[in-house]
């Protein structure tokens, strides 16, 4: 299942509030939990709903997992389960990935892009001038980015919107406020629609990167809080 998503390497970052949120590959999770288990003693829960599956090791540590792409269809399935079926499930999904005056879009299926167009525009550099000719490389720079996410929004609606229907999800990715002004564009109403997940950690838009997004969109991201203080070591991945 998943297709490319078994290539994706753990990634973690501390989550607010404290406690770690580790990103694991649908076809790691079972090795994940098995993990989390032998270094919590035990597992003494483990629930779930359509939105999230909750894990609670002998020692009160709780890791937590949102459902991708969620709500979760209603199911007799164990939790886990249910979660590796409902990504194994999703089928098509868009991805829009902004950031500088870079862009690339596409659709994936299975963690596996099958079509996809990238560009880049060109930026003004930054100038250390001041006066009327550091205010005029500013407008040029900002009439620069917006025709760059105009063009983003453009290929978004040339490559998504013929296909909205298919679609299980949006993955967005890069700058958080490009991508707000890309998808505010009343063209892609129909994509805000859908349920979506957003991986701002990327570099330039490239073919490359689209790949790599497209395999870590079927991955989970799960948030592990420890029971007792100081307790370290217990993620339940290496």
């Amino acid at each position: 299942m998943a297709g490319g998503a078994g290539t994706v390497s753990s990634r973690r970052t501390t989550a607010p509030g404290g406690g770690l949120v580790v990103e694991v590959a649908a076809d790691r999770l079972i090795g994940w939990v098995n993990r989390f288990a032998g270094r919590n003693d035990g597992v003494v829960s483990l629930v779930g709903d359509d939105i999230q599956v909750r894990i609670t090791g002998g020692n009160g540590t709780v890791a937590q997992v949102p459902v991708p792409f969620g709500p979760m269809a209603p199911g007799d399935r164990e939790p886990l389960e249910a979660l590796l079926h409902h990504l194994a499930g999703l089928g098509a999904l868009g991805m829009v990935l902004v950031r500088g005056g870079a862009h690339s879009v596409g659709v994936a299926r299975a963690g596996v892009v099958f079509s996809s167009s990238t560009d880049r525009a060109y930026l003004q550099g930054r100038t250390a001038a001041g006066g009327w000719s550091q205010q005029r490389f500013a407008r040029r720079r900002d009439n620069q980015r917006t025709a760059s996410l105009d063009s983003a929004a453009e290929t978004a609606a040339r490559v998504l919107l013929p296909v909205v229907g298919s679609l299980h999800g949006l993955v967005l990715g890069g700058d958080r406020a490009g991508l707000a002004t890309v998808m505010a564009d009343p063209r892609l109403t129909a994509l805000t629609q859908l349920p979506t997940r957003t991986f701002p950690d990327i570099g330039e838009p490239r073919r490359a990167v689209l790949d790599d997004i497209a395999a870590r969109s079927l991955s989970v991201l799960i948030t592990v809080t420890h029971g007792q203080p100081g307790m370290t070591g217990m993620t339940g991945d290496r």
